[in-house]
């Protein structure tokens, strides 16, 4: 008798095999270098790349497997698989020093206020800051020197107050919204002769929309026949009502260029300032904005900048955007040299390695090595940001980009003298209609073509057009180093017809054909090593050499192409006319018939219908 086959499998009464543990708690972490794709993502987790795309439609975002994921995406993805994600890539945190909460609070101090003045063209901005810096220097400093370094510091018993020149330095249509950001207080000015105008309501907007409180100068009081309180019923539109009529908006009356009324404004910005409390830490490290950089023969790049917190000081490290350096000289807007700027305090600081942008924010680092490393990973991010769009593009992006991508565009910036003709000329530049393409206003306003404008154009490659206004020296200076060809015109009609005939050159031409002729086919001839030679009588029109040639049998076209000879007998000739007998040879064709009938036509260009 056998033994019993005894079955593999486990004994009697032992506990069930254990599953394999998953990844220990110390492995359950993804180390990202700054960006990783949805497919090594998903490898990592262990998952397939679709469930990892559907994880990211749920978050309203379309991918592919090869769709890169910045740190936070992954790590928001990898949290629902239990899953951290470790960032090992460069972040600007290990360069930037820190300062927590509690010790921003520590040893606050009163600062200046940081006063911006706009207002509409030739309304006095820069004749009141003039005035307002020259009569500082004569009472406080005679004879001093003043350099226009784009921001400046004026002085009314003891206490400064600090003016930023937007208007000369402005590079882009945006720079006075960008000045308004770095600033505590507004000063509008609006001329008494003239009234609200365009670049007004956009300074009131502009302030409104970073917050910042308005004092309005009244200007040109000197002029004969001029009311105020004509400026101040205007405003009120705007939500800017005095405070003598019961609203909260501080209104001067001045005259820049005859000096009166100057105290009564600096007062009133002061009394502003101490409402706001205007509080800075000054014992930290500094930061701040840059307003100005040019290059500078013998010293290379210099930069204005503000200093917002903290202290600056010379030889200190600083990093400005994707520039860098050590602080060589420092100086204010009279040429003085300093060792500190406090907050508030605008200086010119040499001792970069490059031009900085204006508007970039300026950190002081510990050592020069960190200061090196972080603007050169800046300039890098800002190279690959120009090689290839950042942005993610959704289906929306998707269907317009399909609906215009045989559209070709036209931009424009429109400057006119007024806001009526503005208006015109815009209403009727946009009602231009030419067939495959669209007219774009990057920008419309009234006032002379300016270097903003020039910018602007020179950026989005398109036409800077000017109605009864003139260039001015800087835009002129701008548009020759861009490559931008202003035109100026004083008839709407010219501009209208310049703008139609560059869009019709920007359309791809097409053809329509013109039938010239028709020929009967007689008699077919077959000639040994040259083919089928059709004798025809030119019913219509003409035929000539160079037309094409449709081949037609019963009211059906079987060929179409060109043809290869033309003769009267023997003789070849450029054109045959009605009433006349031909030889034709066609190019690359023999199965012509007799009874055939052949229609010449000419291919001609048709321009762009133009609406």
């Amino acid at each position: 008798m056998q033994p019993p086959i005894r079955r593999k499998g486990r004994r009697k009464g032992l506990p069930p095999k254990a599953s394999s543990p998953g990844p220990k708690a110390s492995k359950r972490k993804i180390r990202v270098d700054g960006l990783i794709s949805v497919g090594q993502l998903a490898h990592e987790l262990g998952v397939k790349a679709p469930v990892i795309i559907r994880k990211l439609m749920e978050l309203g975002t379309m991918a592919t497997v090869n769709e890169l994921l910045d740190v936070e995406t992954a790590a928001f993805i990898a949290s629902d698989f239990e899953y951290e994600v470790e960032n090992v890539g460069f972040t600007e945190d290990q360069f930037l020093q820190a300062v927590d909460a509690e010790e921003e609070e520590v040893g606050l101090t009163g600062r200046p206020p940081v006063v911006t003045i706009m207002g509409h063209v030739d309304h006095g901005k820069t004749t009141l800051l003039d005035a307002l810096r020259s009569a500082n220097v004569a009472s406080g400093e005679a004879g001093g020197i003043t350099q226009h370094i784009g921001a400046y510091q004026v002085e009314l018993r003891g206490q400064p107050i600090t003016f930023i020149d937007t208007p000369g330095h402005a590079a882009f249509t945006e720079m006075r919204a960008r000045g308004a950001s770095v600033t505590d207080i507004v000063v509008l000015v609006v001329a008494a002769d003239d009234g609200v105008q365009a670049q007004t309501i956009e300074a009131i907007n502009h302030a409104k929309s970073a917050g910042v409180p308005i004092v309005v100068a009244v200007n040109k009081i000197d002029r004969p026949g001029v009311n105020p309180d004509t400026i101040k019923h205007r405003l009120g539109e705007y939500e800017l009502v005095p405070e003598e009529w019961g609203g909260s908006t501080m209104f001067v009356a001045v005259s820049a260029l005859k000096r009166i009324g100057l105290d009564d404004l600096l007062e009133q910005i002061l009394l502003q300032a101490e409402v706001l409390e205007l509080r800075a830490n000054a014992e930290r490290f500094a930061e701040g904005i840059v307003i100005e950089a040019r290059q500078v023969k013998g010293i290379g790049p210099v930069a204005t900048v503000l200093v917002q917190k903290g202290t600056l000081n010379r030889g200190d490290n600083v990093v400005l955007g994707a520039a860098y350096g050590k602080v060589r000289t420092m100086t204010d807007h009279r040429g003085a040299k300093l060792k500190t700027a406090g907050p508030s305090m605008p200086v010119e600081l040499s001792g970069l390695t490059a031009l900085p942008l204006t508007g970039d924010r300026m950190v002081v680092v510990k050592t020069e090595k960190d200061a090196r490393t972080l603007a050169e990973h800046r300039a890098t991010e800002a190279r690959e940001a120009g090689l290839k769009g950042t942005r993610r593009r959704n289906v929306e992006d998707l269907f317009a980009m399909a609906a215009n991508s045989d559209k070709k565009i036209l931009h424009v910036v429109i400057k006119a003298d007024v806001g009526g003709s503005l208006e015109a000329l815009r209403g009727a530049l946009e009602a231009i209609h030419v067939e495959g393409t669209e007219l774009r206003v990057l920008h419309a306003a009234v006032g002379d073509i300016s270097e903003s404008d020039v910018g602007l154009v020179a950026v989005n490659n398109g036409l800077l057009l000017g109605f009864n206004v003139k260039v001015d020296p800087r835009a002129k200076i701008a548009a020759e180093a861009n490559s931008v060809a202003p035109e100026t015109y004083r008839i709407i009609y010219d501009v209208l017809d310049r703008v139609k005939f560059v869009l019709s050159k920007m359309v791809d031409p097409t053809y329509e054909d013109v039938l010239q002729g028709t020929a009967e086919v007689r008699k077919v001839f077959l000639i040994s090593k040259v083919g089928a030679i059709a004798g025809c009588f030119v019913k219509e029109g003409k035929v000539s050499r160079n037309n094409s040639v449709r081949l037609v049998r019963n009211n059906v076209v079987l060929w179409e192409g060109k043809l290869a000879t033309l003769k009267r007998f023997k003789d070849d000739v450029r054109e045959v006319t009605s009433g006349y007998e031909c030889g034709i040879r066609l190019d690359g064709f023999d199965g012509i018939e007799d009874g055939d009938v052949l229609e010449c036509f000419a291919r001609q260009e048709v321009a762009g219908a133009v609406g």
